[in-house]
């Protein structure tokens, strides 16, 4: 793989990941400590003939790069946790009307206003299910500043496949760190776009929701000579609405089936000293940076400790966790939260002992706290 280096910010990567990955239009409303993404793509889309608005608020945000998406372009929208509660109910309707687009959440402390300038990971959760009703999420987690150009590039190639919003969850730490990274060339990154499915038959055989039992629908980009139904609704090969019974069922199994059928392509992890660890740290985002370190010390006193890092979040790589824990006495979760990660690891591992060190107050978790709670365990 051709690459450069580049010395940036985690927040300045993801947006420059976007337009390198094709996006054309940014709709969005500043919001700590997600804006630099916001500023940086509000300079770089005219260059290009892309388009970036500033809206009146988050609602107005989601719902311009919604219409965007619907007229074709690759589309993004960039906030944090509050803001990605305001866009809840569009991003339903994106899930119902199969609209691809790409959403960064750079978390900060919450509920509500929270900690606006502090380092937080409380929307793991939220990632899963943003908005009510029954689909399955699709949310990638950067663990590097090289991470957050990979995962921004591989959530609008994973949006357009699996025809829904796919979440990259960011950090306040990992958005704001400045430092070097390796990452791919754009002229690389532009030979791996695969574009949208699309029908180029006649236009009174084209039904966009009559598919397979687990793919998407096929959304010609609108005014493009193929007409078709936008609808919050549950609806019928066409788009209109309908309750035809069976018709429903089939739409949400679909929307479900689509991602959980497709697992595999959505896996994403990294495996960091796990070949002969007698106790396995899960931890995912910038904590994974304390834990690496941590893991090395540790190493150095004899205590045989590895890494095991969820980069895809939803869908969880359930498979692996468990294969490891199964083999593996004690697992430690880590987290910026009060254990949102740790309840999907009790479950996919089906132990109840796993441990966990939390916190909440808007600081890092340092290498030292991580060893220390290890030699509790160990």
């Amino acid at each position: 793989m051709a690459t450069r280096e580049v010395i940036s910010t985690g927040n300045e990567l993801a947006a420059t990941a976007a337009v390198d990955a094709g996006c054309k239009f940014f709709g969005g409303y500043p919001l700590t400590p997600s804006s630099e993404i916001m500023h940086v793509i509000s300079d770089l889309l005219p260059k290009i003939g892309g388009t970036s608005i500033q809206m009146e608020d988050e609602i107005a945000g989601i719902c311009c790069v919604i219409g965007a998406a619907m007229a074709g372009d690759r589309a993004l929208s960039a906030t944090s946790g509050p803001g990605v509660s305001l866009k809840a109910e569009n991003l339903g309707l994106a899930q119902m009307t199969e609209v691809p687009l790409v959403l960064i959440n750079v978390m900060r402390g919450g509920p509500s206003t929270g900690l606006p300038t502090r380092v937080s990971q409380g929307d793991v959760l939220q990632a899963k299910n943003p908005s009510h009703g029954d689909y399955k999420s699709i949310t990638l987690c950067a663990g590097s500043l090289a991470e957050c150009y990979t995962e921004t590039v591989r959530a609008f190639n994973l949006a357009d496949r699996f025809m829904q919003p796919v979440i990259v969850l960011l950090d306040e730490t990992i958005g704001h760190m400045h430092g070097k990274a390796i990452i791919p060339t754009s002229e690389e990154v532009k030979a791996g776009i695969v574009p949208r499915k699309s029908f180029d038959g006649p236009a009174d055989e084209y039904f966009p929701y009559e598919c397979e039992a687990d793919e998407p629908a096929v959304l010609n980009p609108m005014f493009k000579g193929y007409r078709y139904h936008f609808t919050g609704l549950h609806h019928d090969k066409h788009g209109f609405p309908t309750e035809e019974i069976e018709t429903c069922r089939k739409l949400i199994q679909r929307l479900e089936d689509k991602v959980a059928m497709h697992e595999d392509e959505l896996e994403s992890y990294e495996e960091f000293m796990m070949d002969d660890a007698d106790i396995m740290i899960v931890a995912y985002g910038s904590v994974s940076l304390a834990a690496k370190e941590t893991i090395r010390n540790l190493r150095a006193e004899g205590i045989k400790a590895g890494l095991f890092r969820p980069i895809t979040l939803w869908p969880s790589p359930a498979t692996k966790m468990k294969e490891y824990a199964d083999k593996i006495k004690d697992v430690l979760v880590v987290e910026l939260n009060i254990g949102q990660y740790h309840s999907e690891v009790q479950r996919a591992t089906a132990r109840l002992d796993i441990d966990g060190l939390f916190k909440v107050n808007g600081r890092a978790i340092s290498p030292n706290e991580i060893a220390a709670k290890v030699k509790e365990l160990y």
